[in-house]
This record gives C-alpha cells, structure tokens and sequence, in this order.
C-alpha cells in the first residue's frame, strides 16, 4: 500500500494557513513559549484536517482514514520497536569503539518539573501529530505525484531544515524524516509515522532527563 496523494490546491490552501498562524503566534512566544507553541501545533493540525474535508477529498488523502486508526497505531508500535531494537545494537556498537552516541541524541530539557512535563507533552505528543499532518500527510502526500524518490527526499530535507540546528549534521532529524516517510510509503497510514515519532520523541526526552 502505497501514500496517499494530495491535491495542490489542498496543499497551496494548508500552507498559507500555517503560515498565517505561525506569524500570529510569534507575537506571543514572549509570553510561554512552549504553551503558545503547542497551542499552535494543535490549531495548525487542526486546520489541515479541516481543509483537507472541506476542499480536498477528506481525512483518506492525508491517511487519515477513521477505520485504520487502531491498525496504524499497531503497525506504529511495531515499526518503532524494531527501530529501537537496531538503535540499540548501533548504540552498542559504537560505544564498543569509544563513540558516545547518546551524545547525538541528548535534548536540553527545561529546570522545573512544570515545565519538564509541559515539554513532555507538547515535544513527544502534539508536535509528533501536528508535524507528521503537515510533513508527510500533506507534503509528502503532494509531492508523491512525482513518484517516491522525490517525496522522500524533498519532504525529509524540509523537515530537517525546520528544525535546530545543534550540530554540524543533525542525525536524528535525518533519520527521523527519512524513517517517517518510508514507513508512510510502505503502510499507507499516517498513524504509523505518527506513533513512530511520538515514542522516539519521548525516548529521546526520557534517555535526556535520565542522563543529565
């Protein structure tokens, strides 16, 4: 089962909305950034889903289709315990070479627990979401009219280019899109790089707080 494919006008429609919350709340970053951030991931996601029912051909073109949530959500968990399991055994095996590879992978976390479990939920749960709409859902779905190869690539260097750059080469970033949109690719629903992102997320915020 291939991705779904998007509409362009769906797509134009999505992105000048995005980009109109994104200016909107940038104003109001001063006030809490991670709130105001999470808020906007959340209007954002929203309004994909929405322009998609009413002026593209529904929750099914972003791989949304009701019916396989729970499939997809199974089919994540699968896909995200091999991926740790291989991330284990990479880990292991360059630590055997004296690379620390957590080192790669360590996010800066806030100091106060409020705000730990405030960056927990909006980093490991709604960025996951509203990121895997717009990337693979609408950007890659659009982009696969021009077959796989370029929908991977293109989608994956925009969600690199999206994100901090800490270091010289941002491993997780690249790995993470790339894994996200063959996982799209191969199962043809969104709640499975959805999943995938949401728990590795998680497990990096976790592996983070563990190790500071």
């Amino acid at each position: 089962m291939e991705a779904k494919q998007v509409e362009i006008r769906t797509l134009v429609i999505s992105i000048l909305a995005v980009a109109a919350l994104e200016g909107a709340m940038r104003w109001l970053l001063a006030y809490h950034a991670m709130m105001v951030l999470g808020l906007a991931r959340i209007l954002e996601a929203v309004v994909i889903v929405l322009i998609a029912v009413v002026w593209g051909s529904g929750l099914s073109s972003l791989g949304l289709d009701q019916d396989g949530w729970l499939l997809g959500f199974k089919r994540g968990l699968l896909w995200a315990a091999a991926f740790a399991f291989i991330s284990c055994l990479v880990v292991a095996g360059l630590l055997l070479t004296g690379i620390h590879a957590l080192a790669f992978i360590q996010t800066r976390l806030p100091t106060k627990h409020g705000d730990i479990a405030l960056f927990f939920l909006v980093g490991g749960i709604v960025a996951p979401v509203a990121e895997e709409i717009f990337f693979r859902g609408l950007l890659y779905g659009f982009l696969r009219h021009w077959g796989f190869p370029l929908a991977l690539v293109l989608s994956s260097l925009l969600f690199v280019l999206v994100h901090p750059m800490n270091r010289a080469i941002p491993f997780t970033q690249i790995v993470g899109g790339l894994l996200f949109a063959v996982s799209y690719e191969v199962e043809g629903n969104l709640l499975v790089p959805i999943t995938i992102h949401a728990l590795g997320n998680l497990a990096i915020f976790t592996l983070s707080l563990l190790l500071r």
